[in-house]
């Protein structure tokens, strides 16, 4: 480059330059000359950088978001799910209220929750301060010791914040209001367990996406949430079919409704949730039941939930074959039953034997007896008759139908068991059949809404027994093990069973109790199964009845204790009582007036000792378990061997070694029999 002088040119005329046609273009990072000037370019790639960064205000939104990010991992990764878990488990706690064992087992889960909980912070706490306790100690070391340091480790921090709160990087998945997460981003490819749950959807003809991977939990079972592109509905009646692609049972697969229509919830179960039987939770928690309210435990469902009938509103037809478990599903609605001293039980045996014995001797019976067309026939008279009592109340009242606060108004509520129906009301049955089956429809159409309410079972479950306009009108329907999808379909609705709906007559292996339970007030037809209640070996129901006559005593309600419409007007018809049981409490109606006062206690005697489980007892304990269990206040040993004696039962005789003592007297079972009626 040259300085060479030039000849001054006037200021209005512009100095003038020669250029090479052929002269190379500046080359960038050279210095040349323009004009007398030196101009220096600068690199491409440094000019775009200063633009990025001017455009996006020096990153600072960027750094921002990226630590906002990180905070709400951080706490997102303290909490993990598990606050969500531990809502669920108590949840499940909650509802399992009233099963004890479903109730230890949600507890039990509730626990191991929380202390997952714990150590999963325990763990997330130490690495956390870990991390903190080094990035601390390189900004002191630096600080104090390597001033150079301190601003390659803010670049670095700045950096991070930048690199992570970038556009398109990958937030944290946020938190649905109810706790539950989002969809999953998309793309992430689903476990293997997942797929197959797909593909028997897509064998199925659904298109399915999920929104909430399976999850696994400790008692083997696991719930995945899918979108469909057909209703829940549809795929609930496709329950068998999905079970049968997943290789399982029906009774390991549970569907219910999510967030909207076509959202479902997939519950599988790796066991057989009816495989084992369960003890009904009144057996070791008897207590008084709201059955109005709360319902009355009869079984337990897929998840293990108690399964709870509402005496309310609904008739109700338990259909089976013999062994099929009818039985004791009826037994557990009954022991409920008379928990609530509300609800005056009258019970029509469909057999001689004793299976409903032990409800009229706890006096808790307002009517019983044993196969009596002609009895029956002045029943349901009786029941209509008061039909026509209660609905003028009612009108009174200004209500169409029973109300909560208008049960005792009317009287209580009127729950009449009919066990095996067919035995009165199949064709040719007995003369007074046609009449006594259109009185029971009659009732079954209009009687519900004045509180009379009926329970129907039958192993014979077929239309000329069960006619349509009978068994549409019971609401609630338990179909066990039958012999046919037409028996099926004639306690659950017609159509079901042959169009892929239940069918009680495909249970493998059939379970004792376990049937197609169609429950209006848990809206749908389920499986369930009846808890196991025994009378026979272990006397549960009479245990359960003494409880539920003391409930009753002491509301007044014991047959007996109050003003009986419907038994007066049996009564009237035939000269004869069946409160209770009747005079000898065996479900045999007798003379009114009952049995002579002596002979009444020698029988109550003996149902101490049967009560008790033992065949002798000495006049002390038998005097204290008489005046506890019936109307005998001032009672006394005494009293009780003078009564005895005066009945035709003998004197106190050796007992031989009992109560820790050598031979104290007392009475014998067998000599308690011969002097009383049972």
């Amino acid at each position: 480059m040259t300085t060479a002088a030039h000849t001054p040119q006037p200021a209005e005329r512009p100095a003038l330059s020669i250029v090479k046609d052929n002269a190379p273009g500046p080359v960038e990072g050279t210095v040349v000359e323009h004009q007398g000037a030196e101009v220096a370019t600068r690199p491409a790639w440094l000019t775009a950088a200063q633009d990025h960064v001017l455009a996006n205000r020096l990153y600072a939104p960027w750094i921002a978001r990226g630590y906002w990010q990180l905070a709400r991992q951080l706490c997102a990764g303290y909490r993990d799910d598990h606050p969500q878990m531990i809502a669920t488990a108590k949840a499940a706690r909650k509802a399992a209220a009233g099963d004890a064992d479903a109730e230890g087992r949600s507890h039990a889960l509730v626990q191991a929750r929380r202390a997952d909980y714990l150590r999963h912070r325990l763990i997330y706490s130490a690495k956390t301060g870990g991390w903190a306790t080094l990035a601390g100690a390189g900004v002191t070391v630096s600080t104090f010791y390597a001033p150079l340091l301190d601003i390659p480790l803010a670049l670095a921090a700045l950096g991070l914040g930048a690199w992570r709160g970038r556009p398109g990087a990958r937030q944290h998945t946020p938190l649905a209001a109810d706790g539950a997460t989002l969809a999953a981003a998309p793309g992430i490819a689903p476990t293997a367990a997942d797929s197959k749950i797909l593909e028997a959807l897509k064998k199925l003809g659904y298109d399915a996406e999920i929104i909430q991977p399976s999850t696994r939990q400790p008692d083997g079972t696991a719930t995945i949430t899918v979108d469909l592109d057909d209703t829940v509905t549809t795929l609930k009646a496709k329950t068998e079919a999905l079970a049968g692609s997943l290789k399982r049972d029906v009774s390991m697969v549970d569907i219910t409704k999510g967030t909207h229509a076509s959202q479902a919830h997939i519950w599988l179960s790796d066991t057989d949730p009816f495989e084992e039987t369960r003890p009904s939770p009144l057996v070791r928690n008897p207590g008084p039941i709201d059955a109005w309210n709360d319902g009355v435990p009869v079984g337990w469902g897929k998840r293990g939930n108690t399964v709870r009938l509402l005496v309310r509103n609904q008739h109700t037809l338990i259909g089976g074959t013999t062994r099929s478990g009818k039985g004791v599903g009826m037994a557990n609605l009954l022991a409920g039953a008379a928990m609530d001293p509300r609800i005056n039980l009258r019970v029509v045996a469909g057999k001689e034997n004793g299976e409903f014995d032990a409800i009229a001797r706890a006096n808790v019976a307002a009517t019983y007896f044993k196969p009596d067309p002609a009895r029956l026939l002045a029943l349901t008279e009786a029941l209509k008759a008061d039909m026509d009592r209660r609905n003028r109340i009612l009108g009174d009242l200004s209500k169409s139908k029973m109300t909560e606060d208008t049960i005792m108004k009317l009287g209580g509520i009127e729950l009449i068991v009919i066990d095996e129906v067919a035995t009165y009301t199949s064709p040719g049955s007995h003369n007074d059949r046609d009449q006594l089956l259109e009185n029971l429809m009659q009732i079954a159409a209009v009687a519900a809404g004045a509180g009379i309410l009926l329970v129907l079972t039958s192993q014979l479950p077929q239309v000329d027994i069960i006619p349509t306009r009978l068994s549409m009108n019971c609401g609630t329907k338990w179909a066990m093990k039958v012999d046919s999808g037409t028996q099926s379909n004639t306690i659950l609705g017609s159509g079901l069973a042959g169009s892929g709906g239940p069918d009680a007559s495909k249970f493998d292996p059939p379970r004792p109790g376990l049937g197609w339970l169609n429950n209006p007030f848990a809206g749908g037809t389920d499986l369930a199964r009846s808890f196991d209640l025994d009378e026979d070996e272990r006397g549960e129901v009479a245990r359960l009845m003494q409880y539920a006559a003391k409930l009753r005593q002491d509301a007044g309600r014991l047959a007996g204790q109050w003003d009986d419409p419907i038994e007066k007007a049996l009564v009237a018809a035939t000269g004869m009582s069946s409160a209770a049981g009747g005079p000898d409490r065996n479900g045999r109606p007798g003379r009114v007036g009952g049995l002579p006062a002596g002979e009444l206690l020698v029988n109550r005697a003996i149902d101490a000792l049967i009560q008790a489980g033992v065949d002798r007892m000495r006049p002390e304990p038998l005097a204290d378990a008489l005046r506890a269990e019936w109307d005998y206040p001032d009672l006394t040993a005494d009293e009780l061997k003078k009564r005895l004696k005066d009945a035709g039962a003998g004197s106190p005789v050796p007992l031989g070694e009992i109560d820790g003592m050598a031979n104290p007297r007392g009475y014998k079972l067998d000599a308690l029999k011969a002097a009383g009626s049972l």
